[in-house]
């Protein structure tokens, strides 16, 4: 049990993913229940577990992430993590820039620039002291992405190992830790197995849910969910000396500016105005068959890196590719998501192994979350310069030499081995930091 000489009020949230829908109420709350507590002569912290941005936002996309630091500084939080959103979606500039203007210390002990060193508006820890004297420590890490860290020009480090000797080296000098872990659940569940120097793990990147916390070991689990739906709360000390977590329901406070998330879109979409290329016809998204769309992709995703051949999924576009004059924010309208090409290394064989698993006639109709995607459903898989003829796989119009090796072009989701388990083992090349929107824009660009 930890004991203090004081209450501390801890109210902490993650994963929003740019989701402002729920900001306004948000903001208000944190406002005001830091307030209260300050008339009470209590402590309180207001914490963020990383993912706060995505470019999936015509806002943050916009402003590169600097709009969301605005919004967690008018807020007042006190202390944040990075997820992987805010580290391998943003180039290495607009990470180094996105802090500069914070008011707010951001934690995060195992990201290191590729000499050794550690980012300058990066600490492996943070201890604070309230008006009572309470010494509060706060440490982070976020998930390791290690090949896309790599092509950034970052070097990430094993997190649970990481915060696990943080704490132990500051705990003489606190009364109190608090992890700040971009993990994921089952990171947080071994990490509370393994240390004896952490009193209190906030959770956040798989989207999990505590009610009313988790203790494991005496340490205190706390999560939120994701996109802003639940502010996290943890009360601890007081008289009885009890630790109690719950979670606050933002959908049931009130809303002090339901145009927010309106607003916030249409000044992305200002920003992103400038015109890219004037397109003589619309061009049609499909999500069940192949198109014109498709074929122009195939193109792009082709001359981009010089592959021979090419596969992704049709339900990646969201939008028509207008008639006229097409801007920036229309490239991110159709492809919003933060999926970067991959080129993969395979021999004919394997290359056959992959176009057979494509065919699997349930995939069009699935209902894809997560791995980056921000569409609804998979939709057809298009093959360019693959085709099937007799059972012979051909490349460009000629049989596959089962050991010669081949180029094949990419979304990065097919290699963590969700589908194409053996993706997540082939040879390959991330295209950092290039999302699928701005190879597509390059294209049209360059050809008009």
């Amino acid at each position: 049990m930890i004991f203090l000489r004081e209450t501390i009020h801890i109210y902490h949230t993650n994963d929003l993913h740019s989701h402002f829908e729920h900001w306004p109420s948000i903001h208000a709350f944190l406002k005001e229940r830091k307030r209260w507590h300050e008339e009470a002569g209590e402590a309180c912290l207001v914490l963020d577990v990383g993912d706060h941005i995505d470019r999936s936002h015509p806002y943050t996309e916009a402003t590169a992430g600097r709009g969301n630091i605005e919004l967690l500084n008018d807020t007042e939080y006190d202390a944040v993590t990075i997820g992987n959103n805010e580290g391998i979606t943003l180039t290495k500039e607009e990470l180094e820039d996105l802090y500069t203007q914070a008011d707010f210390e951001v934690v995060v002990g195992n990201l290191f620039a590729e000499d050794g060193t550690r980012p300058s508006w990066a600490k492996p820890y943070h201890i604070m002291t309230t008006p009572s004297g309470t010494r509060i420590g706060l440490i982070g890490a976020t998930a390791e992405f290690t090949p896309f860290y790599e092509r950034l020009g970052w070097e990430v480090t094993y997190g649970r190992e990481t915060l696990i000797e943080t704490a132990a080296s500051i705990k003489t000098e606190t009364d109190l830790v608090i992890c700040l872990s971009h993990l994921g659940i089952r990171e947080d569940e071994l990490l509370a197995e393994e240390s004896r120097d952490i009193d209190i793990i906030l959770g956040a990147h798989t989207h999990h849910i505590f009610h009313e916390g988790k203790e494991i070991n005496g340490i205190l689990l706390g999560a939120a969910g994701k996109f802003g739906s639940y502010i996290g709360h943890i009360t601890i000390g007081g008289l009885e000396q009890k630790s109690k977590a719950e979670l606050i329901e933002t959908s049931s406070l009130p809303e002090p500016n339901p145009e927010f998330n309106r607003q916030l879109m249409k000044r992305g979409k200002e920003l992103l105005s400038e015109p890219v290329f004037r397109n003589s016809r619309p061009l049609k998204a499909e999500w069940f068959a192949d198109s014109e769309l498709a074929d122009e992709f195939s193109a792009a995703l082709l001359s981009f890196s010089g592959a021979e051949c090419v596969l992704f999924n049709a339900g990646i576009f969201l939008k028509d590719l207008p008639a006229g004059n097409v801007t920036r924010f229309d490239f991110h309208q159709m492809l919003p998501h933060p999926i970067n090409p991959c080129l993969i290394e395979l021999t004919g064989a394997e290359l056959r192994e992959i176009f057979l698993q494509s065919l699997n006639s349930e995939w069009p109709e699935i209902q894809l979350k997560g791995l980056g995607f921000r569409g609804s459903v998979m939709g057809k898989i298009i093959h360019g310069g693959l085709k099937m003829e007799n059972h012979v796989l051909k490349v460009n119009g000629e049989e596959a030499d089962n050991e010669r090796m081949y180029r094949l072009i990419t979304l990065d989701m097919f290699t963590f081995g969700h589908f194409f388990p053996s993706l997540k083992r082939a040879q390959k090349t991330y295209f950092m930091p290039e999302f699928l929107r701005d190879v597509f824009a390059r294209y049209f660009k360059q050809r008009y």
